[in-house]
């Protein structure tokens, strides 16, 4: 192997050790959801792709309802973040779970209704 090989390979493994030292279990099951909810995505997309979009109301609820996800998803990962508590003052983590499954109820019935 060629050295800069060598050394992306030794960047992203010291990266990944870190992760799975450093990052609590709470953000590694979040990190874990937001992969899923991305895969979706992209396996969405792809049958859209190859398949066409015939049923285009049920392609894009389905497409919306996954970056919606995607979003809140990322944006309670920022909010369980030890390092961000300064950034959310005031809001504890069970405040910040709370307004994520509020929102993720007020996007799925916005989905539903946009499905019809």
């Amino acid at each position: 192997m060629s050295n800069t090989s060598l050394s992306l390979y030794s960047v992203l493994k010291n990266f990944y050790d870190d992760y799975l030292k450093n990052t609590p279990r709470k953000l590694k099951i979040i990190d874990v959801y937001i992969l899923y909810i991305f895969l979706t995505g992209v396996i969405q997309f792809l049958y859209c792709c190859l398949v066409g979009t015939f049923p285009f109301n049920s392609f894009l609820s389905g497409f919306i309802s996954t970056i919606g996800c995607f979003i809140l998803g990322v944006c309670l990962r920022l909010q369980a973040n030890p390092q961000n508590k300064h950034q959310f003052y005031g809001i504890s983590p069970e405040r910040g779970f709370a307004d994520f499954i509020f929102a993720h109820v007020v996007l799925h019935l916005v989905v539903m209704n946009f499905i019809g």
